[in-house]
């Protein structure tokens, strides 16, 4: 049950971040000020021009998909496709994302600036975890 309850855990982060991408689209460039999509984006979305819609539909439309899987390794949806090999794949992709992000805001913050880097990378990192405990813990039965 405990992985239960990190994969429950993941699959509500992972919506929230999916809802947060959602009031970007919707919402503009304040939001995507705010989240520290950097200017470029912000400046993009100021001037109605496509690529912050598509990509950050796009992102949206991943962490949808992973919530599904979350959801199915929890037993709360029937199951999916390559629940352990995808549960693992979101794993790893999390905690790559949180260490390289880290590296990043220390070496080479770019446009996003540290602040992004770090709160970004800490919300990938603890989304990580809970994939990661989550997916050992339910893996005998996925």
């Amino acid at each position: 049950m405990e992985g239960d309850t990190a994969l429950l855990l993941a699959a509500a982060g992972t919506a929230l971040a999916a809802a947060l991408h959602v009031g970007c689209i919707v919402f503009g460039p304040a939001w995507y000020a705010a989240f520290g999509a950097g200017e470029r984006m912000v400046r993009w979305s100021r001037e109605r021009r496509w690529q912050p819609t598509l990509i950050t539909a796009a992102i949206t439309l991943v962490l949808v998909i992973w919530t599904l899987y979350a959801l199915a390794g929890a037993g709360t949806l029937p199951a999916l496709p390559a629940t352990r090999f995808v549960l693992s794949a979101i794993t790893a992709v999390l905690l790559g994302r949180g260490i390289a992000g880290l590296v990043l805001a220390v070496r080479r913050p770019g446009y996003n600036g540290v602040r992004f880097w770090i709160v970004s990378s800490v919300a990938c990192l603890a989304l990580g975890g809970l994939y990661l405990a989550g997916t050992l813990q339910a893996w005998p039965r996925l």
